[in-house]
């Protein structure tokens, strides 16, 4: 949302040259944000399972921020919304008990995952398996025990648009079988399907999740 009241290359420029500046808009966000998830989850709370929020940290090759700057000044807001979120989700719910928190963050957020896992988010969404340092298996391997991966089922940048049929389903058993062994998996695209995908490749994707995506 910063990125969107200053403009992307202002805002991260905003966080180095003008922290108080950036600062103080992170955290009005932070508070607007909470005075939302108030209002929804004191009507919808309990017909909630999985609350949802997004923050975009990863490019294709690294971070959009350094480590530090990410734990310094990211991190303690994210963790912030993330517990107030599941307090009152918890407070809301019959069975005392907080949905899954669903988090959306694009690109190589191999860094961040273990901060993630720390500040309660369940969910990670869209596992973008094509950026630097997201390897499926890698990541299965390391954190799979600790996160569910919604998304990671095929590469939407080049392989579904680009690709022949058999290079899709190709792809859709690799991160499958890598990312399904022992749950906490949810297959879905890599982001969403964009526009001129050829349509024999979306069923191709679909015939290959029907073969080997059941447990």
């Amino acid at each position: 949302m910063g990125q969107r009241i200053r403009g992307m290359s202002d805002f991260l420029c905003d966080i180095l040259a003008d922290p108080k500046t950036a600062e103080t808009i992170m955290d009005k966000i932070l508070e607007l944000k909470k005075q939302y998830w108030t209002m929804v989850l004191d009507e919808l709370g309990d017909l909630i399972d999985i609350v949802v929020e997004n923050d975009d940290y990863g490019t294709q090759q690294s971070q959009l921020i350094s480590p530090p700057t990410y734990h310094s000044v990211i991190e303690p807001r994210l963790r912030e919304l993330v517990a107030f979120v599941k307090k009152k989700h918890a407070e809301r719910r019959a069975s005392g008990e907080p949905g899954f928190f669903f988090f959306h963050s694009c690109g190589n957020v191999r860094p961040n995952l273990p901060s993630f896992i720390d500040m309660g988010i369940d969910i990670l969404n869209p596992v973008h398996v094509n950026a630097k340092g997201m390897n499926a298996t890698d990541l299965k391997r390391d954190f799979g025990d600790a996160i569910t991966f919604w998304g990671g089922g095929v590469d939407t940048q080049n392989i579904l648009p680009h690709g022949t049929p058999e290079q899709v389903q190709a792809d859709v058993r690799r991160n499958v079988e890598a990312l399904m062994p022992g749950g906490g998996f949810v297959f879905n695209t890599v982001h969403n399907i964009q526009a001129e995908v050829p349509a024999e490749n979306i069923v191709a994707m679909w015939d290959a999740l029907r073969a080997v995506g059941r447990y």
